[in-house]
Parts: C-alpha cells; sequence; structure tokens
C-alpha cells in the first residue's frame, strides 16, 4: 500500500487565497501570477476568515480597497479585458447587500464574456443562528437565498457547503474564466461557518500549476466551406470583433485581409483592430458606425465575422446587411458561430484565420470593390475632421474626442461606457495603436467609465507605467458612480477623466426626441419633479477627492488642461459643458429597433412610430 499523500490543515477561506496565490499563466513564453490580485469591502460574511487569509498573502495577490462593490467589479472586469482575458482579479463583498451591490457587475463581466471571481460572503450552513442580519428568507425554501441570483449573471456557481469542495470547485472555476468559448465570471458563495472550516488539504493541491489558455483548431471541413465560399465572393468583407484581440490574432487578421485585399470593418467591442490609417479600415459597422463601413456592410455578398457576437448595435438590428448576404461565422464559442445561419467555422480566431488563407488558394477581393470601399472611407475622414473640429458648432463630445486624440500618446487607453459617448468614440476616435480602445457596450452600463478606468490603469501600471488611462465620462455616469476617482488617488493609479456635462441624460433624451415625444425626465430642464434645478460643481467635487480638477470653457481651454494633466503625477478631473441637442455625431447611423408606440394621442409619436416601422423591409428575418 502506497504512503498517504502529504496535507495541511487550513481552514477554507486559508485554502481558497493558497490556492490562487499558486496560480500561475504564461503568456509569450514568460510566466505570471494569473490572479493580479483582488478588490474588497470587508463585512461580516468575509472579513473575520477570508480577510485573515487575504493578510498573510498581501505581497502576492494586493487587496485594493474599493469604495463601492459595483465599481470592484467593473475595476476588475476592465481588468481582465486589458489583459486580453489572460488574468483576472477577484472581488470579495460581505453577505447581504454588499454582495447585492456585485450583480450588476458580474452581468457586465458575464455579457462582455469577462473572467471575474467574485468570492461572497452567505448566510450560515448550519442555520443555528437564522435569521441572520440581511439574510433573505424564503418559507418554503430555507435554500434559496440571495446568492442564488447570481446564477442568472455568472458563468461558474456554488456554494461551498463542505471544505473538501475547493479541491473541485476552485480548478473548474479558473477553467471556466480561462475557456474562451464559456469565459465569464465565476461565483463562489461562501457560508460565514464554513470559510473556517478545516480540513486536511493535499499539499499537492497547491504546488505551482501553469496555465495556458487553449486555442482549439477549426474543423478542417467547416474551413474548406468557409474558403469555398468566400473565394467566391464579388464583394466580401471582414467584421472584426472583440475575440479578434482576445485571441491575439491582430497580426493574422490584418495580414489575411492585406494578402486577400478585403476591407475590414469593426465592432465597437473589434474598435482598435487595426489603426485609423491603414487602407483596409472601414471604420465601424451599425447604429454608432460610420458611413462608409455601413456602406459596405450593405453591399457585401459575402463577410467573414471573427470573433463577433453580432450585437443588435453591430447589425443595425439586422437591417445593415443585404437580406441575400452570406455569413462566415468564425468563433471560439458555438452559440456564436451559428447565428442568424452563418456558416459556422468553430475554432480560435488566430488559428482559424491561418487556416482559412491556406486553403483560400490565390483568391484576391477584386480591386474595384476595394477601391470603391477607399474612396468612401476618405470621404467619412474628411466627415470626421469637420465633426471633431473645433469651432464648427457648440461644445460637443465630438471636439473634446478631438482634442484628446490629437494630444494623446498613442499608448494611451481611452475608456468610455454608456449614454452618448460610446456611439461618439467609436465614430469619432481615430486610433493611434491597436488594443487601446475600451467601449463597454456589451452591457453599456452606466458607472463603468470611472471604476472601469481604474482597473484599466491597475492593468496598465504592470506593463506600460508610463502611458495614460484616459476616461470619457458623462455627468449622468459622473453623479450615478465617481467615488474610484478617490480610489485613483488613495491608491496612486493617475486617471484622466474628462466630465462631459450635457445637463442630464442627454442621448436618451435625442432617442426621446426623434421617437416624437417631448423631453421628459432626462435632462435636468426637463425634470418636472426637479424644484430647485442647478448645476453641480463637478470640479469642486472632485477636488474633494484629491484629484486635480478644473473646468474649462471650450475646446480650446480643454487643449491646455489635458497638457497639464499629462503632465501631472495624479488623477485630474477636466469639467466642460456641451450642448445637449446639436453636438451629436449625425453620420454614420443604421437603423436601431427599440420598439415604439403602435397607437398614441399624440401625433408626433404616432408618425415617428410609421417611419421608424418603414425601415423593417431591411430587416434580416432570422437568417
Amino acid at each position: 500500500m502506497s504512503d498517504q499523500p502529504e496535507t495541511v490543515t487550513l481552514t477554507v477561506a486559508q485554502a481558497i487565497v493558497r490556492y490562487l496565490a499558486a496560480q500561475y499563466i504564461e503568456i509569450d513564453g514568460e510566466k505570471t501570477r494569473l490572479c493580479g490580485g483582488g478588490f474588497g469591502i470587508f463585512g461580516h460574511g468575509n472579513v473575520t476568515c477570508l480577510g485573515e487569509a487575504l493578510y498573510d498573502h498581501r505581497d502576492v495577490l494586493p487587496l485594493y480597497r474599493g469604495q463601492n462593490e459595483q465599481g470592484m467589479g467593473f475595476a476588475a472586469a476592465a481588468y481582465a479585458k486589458y489583459h486580453l482575458r489572460q488574468r483576472f482579479m477577484f472581488c470579495t463583498a460581505s453577505a447581504g447587500p454588499g454582495t447585492a451591490n456585485l450583480m450588476t457587475a458580474a452581468a457586465l463581466a458575464h455579457a462582455n464574456r469577462l473572467p471575474v471571481l467574485l468570492l461572497c460572503g452567505d448566510t450560515f450552513l448550519t442555520r443555528l443562528p437564522d435569521p441572520v442580519l440581511q439574510q433573505l428568507e424564503h418559507f418554503g425554501n430555507p435554500a434559496l437565498g440571495l446568492n442564488d441570483g447570481f446564477k442568472a449573471v455568472s458563468r461558474y456557481w456554488d456554494r461551498i457547503t463542505h471544505p473538501a469542495q475547493v479541491v473541485q470547485t476552485l480548478p473548474a472555476a479558473v477553467a471556466t474564466m480561462l475557456d474562451p468559448a464559456d469565459c465569464g465570471p465565476a461565483f463562489l458563495a461562501l457560508p460565514q461557518d464554513v470559510q473556517g472550516w478545516t480540513w486536511d488539504y493535499p499539499v499537492a493541491f497547491f504546488a505551482d500549476k501553469v496555465h495556458r489558455i487553449r486555442r482549439q483548431a477549426p474543423d478542417a471541413e467547416e474551413v474548406a466551406e468557409a474558403a469555398a465560399l468566400l473565394s467566391g465572393a464579388a464583394r466580401p468583407a471582414i467584421i472584426a470583433g472583440g475575440g479578434v484581440q482576445y485571441s491575439r490574432a491582430v497580426a493574422e487578421l490584418t495580414a489575411f485581409a492585406e494578402s486577400r485585399g478585403i476591407p475590414v470593418i469593426e465592432t465597437i467591442a473589434g474598435r482598435a483592430n487595426l489603426v485609423n490609417d491603414h487602407p483596409l479600415n472601414l471604420g465601424p459597422v451599425g447604429v454608432t458606425g460610420s458611413d462608409c463601413a455601413n456602406w459596405l456592410a450593405e453591399r457585401a455578398d459575402v463577410i467573414l465575422s471573427v470573433g463577433s457576437r453580432l450585437q443588435d448595435f453591430t447589425t443595425g438590428s439586422w437591417t445593415a446587411f443585404a437580406h441575400d448576404a452570406r455569413f462566415i461565422s468564425l468563433n471560439a464559442a458555438r452559440h456564436d458561430a451559428g447565428k442568424h445561419m452563418s456558416l459556422p467555422v468553430v475554432g480560435d480566431a488566430k488559428l482559424g484565420l491561418t487556416a482559412l488563407d491556406a486553403a483560400i488558394g490565390e483568391y484576391r477581393a477584386p480591386e474595384g470593390w476595394r477601391k470603391a470601399a477607399q474612396a468612401e472611407r476618405a470621404r467619412w475622414d474628411d466627415y470626421v475632421a469637420d465633426n471633431v473640429r473645433p469651432g464648427n458648432r457648440p461644445n460637443s463630445y465630438a471636439q473634446a474626442i478631438g482634442v484628446v486624440n490629437g494630444l494623446c500618446d498613442p499608448a494611451d487607453r481611452i475608456v468610455a461606457a454608456a449614454g452618448g459617448l460610446p456611439a461618439e468614440v467609436t465614430a469619432n476616435w481615430r486610433t493611434l495603436k491597436t488594443g487601446t480602445v475600451d467601449v463597454e457596450f456589451g452591457f453599456s452600463c452606466m458607472g463603468y467609465e470611472i471604476a472601469g478606468g481604474w482597473g484599466a490603469r491597475i492593468a496598465q501600471s504592470e506593463g506600460e507605467p508610463e502611458q495614460d488611462t484616459i476616461v470619457f465620462c458623462g455627468d449622468g455616469s459622473y453623479l450615478l458612480m465617481n467615488s474610484d476617482i478617490y480610489s485613483s488617488v488613495l491608491t496612486g493609479k493617475k486617471l484622466i477623466v474628462l466630465v462631459l456635462d450635457n445637463g442630464g441624460f442627454a442621448v436618451i433624451n435625442k432617442l426621446q426626441n426623434n421617437t416624437g415625444q417631448d423631453s421628459f425626465n432626462n435632462l435636468i430642464a426637463d425634470t418636472p419633479t426637479a424644484i430647485n434645478p442647478f448645476a453641480v460643481d463637478f470640479e469642486s467635487h472632485a477636488r474633494a477627492m484629491g484629484a486635480d480638477a478644473e473646468t474649462v470653457a471650450n475646446p480650446a481651454e480643454l487643449a491646455e488642461a489635458f497638457k497639464r494633466a499629462k503632465a501631472a503625477d495624479k488623477t485630474s478631473v477636466i469639467v466642460m459643458q456641451v450642448d445637449p441637442y446639436e453636438g451629436w455625431t449625425t453620420g454614420g447611423h443604421a437603423w436601431w429597433e427599440v420598439g415604439t408606440p403602435h397607437v398614441s394621442d399624440h401625433d408626433s409619436v404616432t408618425e415617428a412610430h410609421k417611419e421608424s416601422e418603414s425601415a423593417r423591409v431591411r430587416q434580416r428575418k432570422g437568417i
């Protein structure tokens, strides 16, 4: 009989932390720690046991103190996005509302397929002290609690009910977070009593382990069928999605497009797959796209979609493409590869492009198609140049974007989310270096901007500390979640935050007006319950959190303020008012199905509904 394996007695919390500290990943031949640390707000449910374990590993798993659990989750998601899903951070919250605050962030990570590990307090497994503080009681199901709600927003979910579970649960959670097809948040419910229970764990469980991201080779028959379809295309196009970057396949995509002469259009998640001046870059496609990319989409007969889930903003609610256009979807996830009757090529983008290139023979897109596309791109470039030009109209998002674009370093990272700025950044930003744009539009989540900027800056400081993280934020998102300005100052992770104040939720006001309705409850000026409307002093507020801050009157002053912010050694907030009505980018839009009233007492609403519905004839019927 063989000897029993060596064991070590640890609590559940200690075992979790020790395991995370022993996980590594190989990136470009170099070994680095898989978990970059975590974000935590302690309370009952995580401070006594998990807090004790984290304290003993604080040098290898740095713990960043958050101000709001939702912001912690956003920061962790942005960290993972910066590292192209090859590294992750954990978030820990107390039982009850602390954990509940993480649900929105978990949904964001789920929608964007980003790895985040959630270590959340739970009620007592024994139920001896029930009902406990902040417990939600379900009279007919005592096992059901708040944490069960995370099943809808997690790729992996488990509740630790015995210390031995850790040996199976942790490897499974890590495997899910690193899987290209199933990637997303992993949630572990940790009952307060179980966290402190002990077990004799095998010492081998805590041995250093080096992970590698799986690259799934595509099926040869799927590749051959895709190659046959693409090689017969008269007007081909490539959609470059976020999966191109996650696969680290930018070079392969660029080489494939160049060798075949196929124009490339980008999704919002795939923004910055190609630099702005690449001759085959037709820019962003869809609802918040460019005229040239949408021109291409309308005429293409075969579209190769690489690493995209084909969200409605990309497809214009499926009106942006011809009814008879054929799609090839190269995607690591089977779920995405088969959408809208696409010819699926299930596999890694890098390997898939290489295989497709080898199978396609001597094919090259017709020169006339490529030249026509480039002519359309030149017209769009002229439009953007005028659109971002100061003085062309009242202060606008586009002007601010143009100022920053002209002064930033090529490697600076841009962060935006929700409201009008994702559309304006997507349409007007001219990419200076691949992989430098984070426009969170998978969940379009207000509040991600500053928290996500903080997480991105933490990640950026690990590799390119001399570069800046630049956050574009509207006044609505700022008021929703701004406390991570303090976090950035507290941790020495410098941000440059542009607060572009248009007096409320102006982009939704625009949608309201565009559907025939009067302005109502979006702009502060049009909120009937706002008895004493006033302008917020964002500058003073930001200063109160320790940041440098100033208010500017116009793009010229913004340029000088941005130069000062670049030269500063801590977070700077720059505030500029923009026009809520006249400042919008008007070019580059595709139809978007939002659902409008079929009947109304207001003629303007009825007419707007009819006008919107008139575009439905262009909508593909699920094919």
